[in-house]
């Protein structure tokens, strides 16, 4: 398969290398400081770039008829825009907060367990997300889609950072050093605590799920998310 990669940080040299091993084609690298090769001749794009380019990036790819593959977080304030370009465009778009097969079956795990604690009153719950330093985004995209599958699933109304609210979950995000993503939701009552938590020890879970992503769509045309992609939901 040929493949276009937007964004060549630590992520798209992960991407690049897991593709390399699964005998993919790098045919373009576009960058803020480097643009090699040609886009047009890719049948897929993975885009992990900054979250003020994303759009850009995602229109680039569905203007030119390619199906995307967005690992990038913190825009989804345009996601409606994108989903009508690509209804418009004919074409074939999947964003996931996070690629890691392990972090897809996680939030299985998650909705059903809110689903089955949510009768019970007694308990709060809380998600707590610690990444390394140099992330841009707060929260995670991992733990603001952990909080919208917990209120698709209960009476929770969203989600807030770093403090509490009545009626929404709070996100306690925190930044250290060389931490590839910790992910626990926890719900407690005055009797007990329950804690499901998924650690990351290394990218190339996140890079192999999107090379898989990309395998995936090809031939396809639509929607999608990580579910459509394991067959999980």
């Amino acid at each position: 398969m040929k493949l276009a990669l937007i964004g060549y940080g630590k992520m798209g040299k992960m991407v690049e290398q897991i593709a390399l091993q699964r005998k993919h084609e790098i045919v373009a690298t576009l960058d803020k400081d480097k643009e090699d090769g040609n886009i047009n001749e890719a049948e897929a794009v993975i885009i992990f770039s900054t979250p003020d380019s994303a759009v850009e990036n995602i229109t680039l790819g569905l203007n030119n008829n390619i199906p995307v593959i967005c690992g990038t977080t913190g825009w989804l304030a345009h996601l409606e825009d994108i989903k009508t370009i690509c209804k418009q465009k004919n074409g074939s778009f999947l964003y996931a907060s996070n690629f890691s097969i392990g972090v897809n079956l996680f939030f299985n795990l998650i909705e059903h367990t809110t689903r089955l604690i949510a009768p019970y009153k007694e308990y709060d719950s809380e998600i707590e997300e610690i990444h390394h330093t140099q992330k841009l985004d707060k929260p995670s995209g991992t733990a603001i889609s952990l909080a919208e599958i917990m209120q698709e699933n209960s009476a929770i109304k969203g989600w807030v950072l770093d403090k509490k609210e009545s009626g929404k979950v709070p996100i306690n995000a925190k930044r250290e050093e060389d931490v590839k993503g910790i992910h626990t939701v926890k719900y407690h009552s005055e009797i007990d605590s329950i804690e499901l938590k998924h650690t990351a020890h290394t990218r190339e879970g996140f890079a192999l799920g999107a090379v898989i992503a990309a395998e995936w769509i090809v031939g396809k045309t639509g929607i999608f998310t990580m579910k459509d992609v394991l067959g999980i939901g």
